[in-house]
């Protein structure tokens, strides 16, 4: 299955020389369980923004960070629904005074990767780091877009930016009352209210430590210099390019020990994987690669060992209940499919200006409601599925989708597509439509709307679709193109007017699906930059009460208010179709971990066969 330009391998510890290409085989380092040889290779769809973990808010940075930062707690890896286990820390956190306090206690004999920073010593993760850590989130100079994580939560850490604002210095060392290390290896967390859901944060991969002296050792470069605790360590960086992880040699001695359900595949990773220590692998090469077509014909080309993205082209490998077609099933290649616990949807800017301009979108008057309204109506989000995803999605009908705590699977939306109405509404609000077939605004002004979207493919298709949506009741559309990285730094400063995005779980509980509305997360989760004291109220109430039906009832009234002010049009939840290569052990999608990379191995004897196969093939 791999090209020889991937340094075939004749033997399981024999490799052709002239090659430039990571070698496949040979012998175990001197230390950890990774071989050499084992070198895993994916893609990512769009460019990363960077690995310094309270500077980015992008799905693709995130999976990189995860690998290489340890949090205090993690996932099971087998169970279903996502369970908590301890990662960092020795147990679950010590939940006392109604759920306001959380104690932690620190794993000894964790270290750092080494690091100049660190001027040759052997450097332990201490208590004192996670402190650290949390105190970034909310330095103001950092602008964090996951400051909403802390924010309002820890006693006395709101105080401590507000004073840092005043000040222009964030004092690190200053006694913070909810953040309390007792001693090296003790974390106490005091929250202002209850909160019976705070461990979900402690597991989300951000929250993972960093070390204060790698920090201030590596200033306003940090993005590009991660120095973290967890199985996999920076090797080499190109931008929005290549990122090259090894493992980390000095990584704690964790081993393959979950326990499978009654699912036969889980039993089947169980039996192989069980006992091995981790990681396996010895290096991950990540690709950047915008285009699907790319993608597809790499992992064709065995250039690509797991290939997470390929909505576009799913017809190709899938039939269409949702199999593997047969032609790849002869080859050893396998399909793990799910519905990621996702939503898509395309946010309006609520804002009335977007930098200097003024904002035909923004604002909560009646005629700003009906023109969202109107585009939301003349939307079909079943073409989106049918015509983009090629049928690799479902409806999002509810803000928080299926696996999440806290979703209703007999919500349906109040906003239907009905072009036909959409029409009557503009006419009503004074929208009139001129000689050639565009509308102006209330006052007579021009309108014109515009969608920020990437230079890709498949962002031309969204192009397109929103095109002949906006077509159909007579608005005029102009089409933005930047960047990833880009496009996400003008989101996080409100500056887009209208744009379709999505949002992975961080956590599998519905409280990160509805802050992504919440007033006070504007510019950092909340992309909308949408303000209601009516949705804000009822959203604070949420974040008091654990998982239930009252919670839900909450959760209904904030759905009914983000429809009636039309703030997003929601689209899909996507179904994630994993290939995998022959070789690939072990590998299972988690509802909330995106770096499986730890968790899995590469079978070197049908990486050798395989390559002997392309050999042959090529002869003949």
């Amino acid at each position: 299955m791999l090209t020889v330009t991937r340094c075939l391998v004749l033997a399981a510890s024999v490799w052709m020389s002239g090659c430039d290409d990571a070698p496949r085989s040979g012998p175990l380092p001197a230390s950890g369980g990774a071989a050499a040889g084992k070198v895993l290779r994916v893609t990512f769809q769009a460019a990363e923004t960077g690995f310094d973990p309270v500077m980015v808010a992008d799905y693709y940075s995130g999976t990189v960070i995860e690998a290489i930062f340890d949090p205090l707690l993690t996932y099971d890896y087998l169970a279903r629904p996502a369970r908590l286990v301890p990662n960092a820390a020795e147990a679950l956190p010590e939940i006392s005074d109604h759920g306001r306090t959380y104690t932690l206690k620190i794993r000894k004999g964790i270290y750092f990767t080494p690091d100049p920073a660190f001027k040759g010593g052997k450097r332990e993760l201490t208590a004192a780091d996670f402190a650290y850590s949390i105190k970034r989130f909310l330095d103001p100079r950092l602008r964090s877009p996951y400051a909403f994580l802390f924010e309002g939560k820890i006693a006395g850490l709101d105080e401590l930016a507000a004073r840092a604002k005043a000040t222009g210095r964030f004092d690190y060392d200053a006694h913070v009352a909810g953040l309390e290390t007792p001693e090296r290896y003790v974390l106490r967390i005091r929250l202002k209210e209850t909160d019976f859901n705070f461990s979900h944060v402690l597991a989300f991969s951000l929250t993972g430590a960093v070390a204060r002296e790698a920090i201030e050792a590596y200033g306003g470069d940090t993005n590009a210099h991660p120095v973290g605790t967890g199985p996999f360590m920076l090797k080499s960086y190109t931008r929005s390019s290549k990122i090259v992880l090894e493992a980390n040699p000095g990584y704690r001695g964790k081993v393959w020990d979950f326990v499978p359900g009654s699912d036969p595949l889980d039993q089947e990773i169980a039996a192989r994987m069980k006992g091995r220590r981790l990681p396996q692998i010895r290096r991950v090469e990540i690709s950047v690669m915008d285009e699907t077509q790319s993608r597809w014909l790499a992992f064709q080309r065995g250039e690509t060992d797991i290939e997470y993205q390929l909505w576009e082209v799913a017809p190709t490998f899938m039939t269409e209940d949702g199999r593997l077609r047969p032609e790849f099933v002869k080859r050893g290649i396998r399909l793990d499919r799910s519905v990621d616990p996702e939503v898509v949807y395309t946010y309006f800017n609520m804002r009335d200006r977007v930098g200097n301009r003024l904002n035909p979108v923004g604002g909560l008057s009646p005629e700003r409601i009906a023109l969202r309204r109107a585009i939301a109506m003349a939307y079909k989000v079943e073409d989106q599925i049918r015509i983009i995803r090629k049928g690799q999605a479902v409806r999002a009908q509810f803000p928080i989708p299926p696996g999440v705590a806290g979703h209703d699977p007999h919500y349906r939306s109040a906003i239907p597509h009905d072009p036909q109405t959409a029409n009557a509404l503009l006419d009503r609000f004074g929208y009139r439509k001129g000689p050639d077939g565009y509308r102006s605004q209330p006052d007579g002004k021009p309108l014109v709307i515009r969608y920020s979207s990437l230079p890709t493919e498949r962002d031309r298709q969204f192009d397109e679709l929103v095109k002949r949506s906006f077509d159909t009741i007579g608005v005029r559309l102009e089409i933005h193109k930047d960047r990833f990285p880009e496009l996400n730094k003008l989101e996080n400063e409100c500056r887009l007017m209208m744009r379709t995005a999505a949002w992975i779980a961080d956590y599998p509980d519905g409280d990160n699906f509805m802050q992504l509305l919440y007033g006070p997360n504007s510019g950092q989760s909340n992309n909308a930059c949408y303000r209601s004291p009516q949705y804000d109220e009822r959203y604070e109430k949420s974040r008091l009460l654990p998982h239930g039906p009252e919670r839900d009832r909450l959760y209904h009234e904030m759905t009914r208010l983000m429809e009636v002010h039309t703030v997003w049009i929601l689209g899909d939840s996507r179904y994630r179709n994993v290939l995998l290569q022959p070789h690939v052990v072990g590998y299972r999608k988690h509802p909330v971990l995106h770096a499986e990379w730890l968790y899995i191995d590469l079978d070197l004897d049908v990486i050798a066969k395989g390559d002997l196969d392309v050999i042959a093939r090529k002869q003949r």
